[in-house]
């Protein structure tokens, strides 16, 4: 428990110091991130860390967070595009191994760099979004998946009864995500009193609950595929909390999915 906490709060301020300061150096921490996620993603589906269509992965990862704006520099394809080309790369291997490298070990690859890349990437969008007020976005939606967390362990702890998906989850309990939608919408409306009309009540409260419905979802994800190849941490660089993947499971679905809602300013 110590070393879990002394982790947390030294990596915990190091994120938030940088996340405060934004511009390349937020960016860069974001996209070592990333990469190290796709490391352990690779590492979980029993890939040798950097054979070539693990390379190609990280290419595709590497791409997706690149600090293209904070460098002055225009992205020279767009992302989707690279994308093709890379799947379309990594089918190639098959053909060139004979199917040594199957093709569900390619499209794992592929499934883990768009997961990855997408998830990472709209975290620095968020940050950076044209209003000009990224960081409070991006607080807004950090606190909101935290408030969801501790509201569902700590209801959960109390109140649990009824498992919620016992045989990805045993511990995670109905009454906890419930405790966890109704702490992340909470925290949410504190940020839209707090706002000064930059976010209404109304917006908040769906805020709040995706957040916490998304976040749960991508807890479980992570949970999901942990318990298919029977590994308890997706890393180690985290001592007490396991790797980059078991901490931002949460972010990388909430994110990307704000985005596609299309809640946040570009």
């Amino acid at each position: 428990m110590k070393q879990r906490l002394i982790t947390g709060i030294v990596a915990g301020g190091f994120f938030l110091g940088l996340c405060l300061l934004g511009g390349i150096s937020f960016h860069l921490l974001i996209l070592l991130m990333a990469l190290i996620g796709f490391y352990e993603f690779v590492r979980m589906i029993q890939l040798p860390s950097f054979s070539v269509p693990a390379i190609l992965g990280y290419l595709g990862v590497l791409y997706a967070l690149f600090p293209w704006g904070p460098l002055g520099l225009e992205m020279p394809w767009e992302l989707m595009r690279v994308f093709a080309l890379l799947m379309l790369l990594l089918l190639v291997v098959t053909v060139i191994t004979k199917n040594e490298i199957p093709i569900a070990t390619v499209s794992l690859l592929f499934l883990g760099m768009v997961y990855i890349g997408i998830g990472f990437s709209s975290i620095v969008a968020t940050r950076n979004t044209q209003d000009g007020q990224g960081l409070f976005w991006t607080f807004l939606l950090l606190i909101s998946i935290w408030s969801s967390d501790a509201g569902a362990y700590f209801v959960g702890r109390r109140f649990g009864k009824n498992k919620l998906w016992p045989a990805i989850s045993p511990n995670k309990t109905v009454e906890g995500a419930i405790g966890g939608i109704v702490l992340s919408v909470l925290a949410a409306v504190i940020f839209a009193l707090a706002s000064g009309g930059l976010l209404s009540v109304g917006r908040a409260i769906a805020l709040g609950i995706i957040a916490a419905v998304v976040g749960q979802m991508g807890d479980l994800i992570q949970s999901a595929y942990k318990r298919a190849y029977g590994i308890k941490d997706s890393g180690t660089i985290l001592p007490g909390h396991g790797g980059i993947l078991d901490r931002c499971d949460s972010w990388v679905a909430v994110f990307p999915f704000i985005h596609i809602l299309l809640l946040l300013p570009y």
